[in-house]
Parts: C-alpha cells; sequence; structure tokens
C-alpha cells in the first residue's frame, strides 16, 4: 500500500467519493453544494438531502456500534501503523467533512458481514442464510449465531430482540501456531517474507493475494536445485518447440508479490493438448519463453496442487461453521430416509420406458438423496477465487464430503451460491437499515424532547 499514513489513505477514499457524487449524482451533488451554508445541521445539510454511505472494511476492527470501530490490525499486506487502535469511521468521517460533502458513514460492515447480508437478501426459497463467505484477495467468514452461545463480553448498543447475532469470525488467523494447518518449505518462505510472518496463517494458504506467490516460490526453489531440470534445457532435443528455455531474470518469476493469482486458473482450466493456453501465459506473465510441454505439465500440476489445498481448506471454515450451528442435528419429516421396504415398492412402480434421465431423478428420490427447502443450510459467498477458479466449489464440496459429521447427506443439504459485488451490496442495505432505524431514533427523542418522556 502506497500510503504512508491514515490520514492519506482516508483523504484518497473521500476523494474518490466526491468523484463518484460528480459522476453519478452531478445535479444532486450541485445542489447540495449550494445549501451547504443555509441550514442547520450538523453536517451542513438537511437530514433527508444526507447520502448513507456503508462502509467495508475488509480488516479486523473491534466493533463497537453499528458506525464505530477501532482498527485491530492490518492484513492482506496493508501497513498503516498510525491507524491502528483509531475508529476508522471518525478518520473516513474527518476527511469527507474536509470536503464538505453531503455524506455520513452510517455503517461499518466486514465485508463478510456484507455478503451475508446480500445473500439473505436475495437467495432463493425460505432457508435462512447461515454463513457469508469471502475466498477472494483474502478470506474471512461471518455467520448467524445465538446470543445464548457467545461467551465473549459484549460491549456497545445492539438490538438484543431477535436473539442473534452476526459474528465476524476473523477464520484469515485460523491456527497460527501451525498446529494443524499443512505448513511446506513453500508456505514458510512466503510467511517469513511477509509483511506480518506468523499472522493470517489459514489465509496465507488460501486467499488469492497467496495462491500465486506459493505457486512463484516453488518453482524459484526447484530451479535452485541442482537435481531439478525444470525450465533447464539441454539442448532444443529436449523442447518439443524445438528450441530451448529461457527464462528473463528480471521478469516476474524473480518479483515477489509480481506473480497473479490468474495463472492458476489458466493452468487449471487448460486441459488442450500441448497446454498451449499455460505455455503462452509462462511467457506472458512469467517471463518464460519457449517452455517444454513437460515443464508446463509440471507447473500445471503443482498449481493444481496449490488450488485444490486452498478449496479443501476453505471447506474446513465452512465445516466448521455449520457443524457448531448444529444445523444438521435438524431435518424435516419429508427428507427422512425412507425404509428399505418402501424404497423397494417405488423402484417396482417406475415405468420401464421411463427416460434415464427421469430414472435416475426418481430413485434419487426415493432413497433420500434430494433435499426438501426446509432442510437446505444456505451459503453465501463471493471472491474472485470461488468465482473463477475452475472446479472450486466441487473441490470444496468433496472435502465436506470427506468431513465426519457432514458426510454425503449433509453435503447435499449446504446450498452455496455467489453473492455478486456482496460486500457493496451487503453494506448498502445494512446503510439503509441503520438510516432508518437513525430516523426512528431521531423521532423517538423528538417526542421525549417535545412531551418530557424519559422512560422508554
Amino acid at each position: 500500500m502506497l500510503a504512508k499514513t491514515a490520514s492519506d489513505l482516508f483523504s484518497f477514499l473521500a476523494k474518490q467519493i466526491e468523484l463518484f457524487l460528480k459522476t453519478h449524482h452531478e445535479d444532486h451533488f450541485a445542489a447540495h453544494i449550494r445549501r451547504r451554508n443555509t441550514v442547520s445541521t450538523p453536517e451542513g445539510f438537511r437530514d433527508e438531502h444526507i447520502f448513507r454511505l456503508g462502509f467495508t472494511f475488509s480488516f479486523p476492527v473491534h466493533q463497537i456500534g453499528i458506525n464505530r470501530g477501532t482498527l485491530i490490525r492490518w492484513t492482506k499486506g496493508f501497513d498503516i501503523a498510525d491507524a491502528i487502535g483509531q475508529d476508522v469511521c471518525e478518520l473516513l468521517q474527518k476527511e469527507i467533512d474536509k470536503l464538505h460533502l453531503p455524506v455520513k458513514v452510517a455503517a461499518l460492515v466486514n465485508d463478510t458481514v456484507g455478503t451475508l447480508m446480500a445473500r439473505a437478501y436475495t437467495s432463493p426459497g425460505k432457508a435462512q442464510t447461515l454463513l457469508g463467505a469471502i475466498f477472494g484477495t483474502g478470506t474471512n467468514g461471518a455467520y448467524v449465531e445465538k446470543l445464548e452461545k457467545l461467551t465473549k463480553p459484549m460491549e456497545g448498543d445492539f438490538d438484543k430482540t431477535t436473539g442473534e447475532m452476526v459474528v465476524n469470525t476473523e477464520w484469515g488467523s485460523f491456527d497460527n501456531g501451525l498446529k494443524v494447518l499443512p505448513n511446506t518449505i513453500y508456505d514458510q518462505i512466503l510467511d517469513k517474507d511477509s509483511v506480518n510472518p506468523g499472522i493470517q496463517m489459514f489465509e496465507k494458504r488460501v486467499s488469492g493475494m497467496f495462491l500465486g506467490e506459493i505457486l512463484r516460490t516453488t518453482l524459484v526453489e526447484m530451479m535452485k536445485s541442482p537435481t531439478d531440470t525444470l525450465f533447464k534445457d539441454k539442448s532444443s532435443a529436449d523442447n518439443d518447440y524445438s528450441s530451448t528455455t529461457t527464462v528473463d531474470e528480471n521478469g516476474a518469476l524473480f518479483k515477489q508479490w509480481a506473480v497473479d493469482s490468474s495463472i492458476l486458473s489458466i493452468a487449471e482450466a487448460d486441459n488442450s493438448i500441448g497446454l498451449r493456453a499455460l505455455r503462452q501465459e509462462l511467457e506472458k506473465s512469467l517471463g518464460v519463453s519457449a517452455a517444454s510441454l513437460e515443464d508446463a505439465q509440471t507447473v500445471k500440476d503443482i498449481a493444481h496442487a496449490i488450488g485444490k489445498r486452498a478449496a479443501r481448506l476453505a471447506a474446513v471454515a465452512i465445516g466448521a461453521v455449520v457443524l457448531h450451528s448444529g444445523r444438521l442435528d435438524n431435518i424435516s419429516d419429508a427428507n427422512k430416509p425412507k425404509s428399505t421396504t418402501s424404497i423397494v415398492q417405488d423402484v417396482k412402480d417406475l415405468k420401464i420406458a421411463d427416460a434415464a434421465s427421469a430414472t435416475a431423478s426418481k430413485l434419487a428420490d426415493t432413497a433420500g438423496l434430494t433435499v426438501s427447502e426446509e432442510d437446505i443450510i444456505d451459503i453465501g459467498v463471493d471472491g474472485s477465487l470461488v468465482e473463477f477458479y475452475p472446479g472450486f466449489e466441487e473441490y470444496m464440496r468433496e472435502a465436506l464430503r470427506a468431513m465426519d459429521g457432514i458426510g454425503a447427506a449433509g453435503e447435499r443439504r449446504i446450498r452455496i451460491g455467489i453473492a455478486k459485488d456482496g460486500s457493496g451490496v451487503g453494506a448498502a442495505l445494512i446503510a439503509l437499515v441503520a438510516a432508518g432505524m437513525e430516523k426512528q431514533q431521531d423521532y423517538i427523542g423528538d417526542l421525549r424532547s417535545r412531551y418530557g418522556v424519559i422512560a422508554e
């Protein structure tokens, strides 16, 4: 991150908000500027004309109110020391006010909470969304928990009447002590050279920011080995291109964080004879010209292992939340397994003339393989990794089926849906709710001042 101070970062964000208003709300923005010296609200605008902002902030914070939260630490490569411990909403509002913008930070929202809200708003059927998860540049999850299960002391203002609270897990820091996470020599090198060694160890094995670097580190270490032949053609006869492989010493392969994780998706998707797409990408992105088919296959295998490991670890996080929720213990009568006698009778009732697909569907139904809407466990996900890496969801599901307590039957009940731009959409929804809550509180406060009402 190029910003050196909190002021640098948040002033940049405020200027982007100003640019957005001028571009997309020019008339409204101009009207606000004309009014700002003529009205009486603390922000300098009539309340009904203020834009409420949902602030998506994808870093660990100590949140004590819907628009109040202090930064605990940076992740994803950010390192701006003077912001730690400060209220990020206040920092942003201060810079917004300097520009005299008609904007109030109404809600502080982690991207996972936004994804959860967006999925809950858009998901099909009646199933309540349990979890919102991000598998993109970083990874994290937020889920709905019963208040009675929370043991951590709770501070700040919140509505207790629902009996539930959204919990931001910050699972990117799961197992920083490496008691259970896989830890290869390449993971160790990446962690040692990162801005936060020993922190976010789960994220460093799952998120898109780090997967490209794991691949790059692995390839470089293999090239250093005197016994490994990667990118070391002795002659053109060893290469199906009839040319020797050359590696640009100033290319991305030798620059930390220079390899984008998208190359893993290209490697996973390329099943062509000769791996043409992958070999072109090796030249374009890594500076490896005329890579042999054997070397390209090696890169593909390594990329596959890194990507599949990330997906299976992602499934561990999802599976842990599902098991903790206890929702797998609940099952409707419609979804309970049938007796053997009932299944046999249903099979006898099938018409021989039924199409193969219809027969398979019927057999699945009679065996209890379909899931009723009441038994669905809905999960919302967002992020480039889960959206664009080929087979990422299926690798997750494969891991879920292998988990004790979930298995094939439990995995079928888990519905995973993309909440496109969920962090932004969810933040907007929460800001809308926050604005409504604020107006209601203002109305009650006005009544109290007028009529001397003190009790709730």
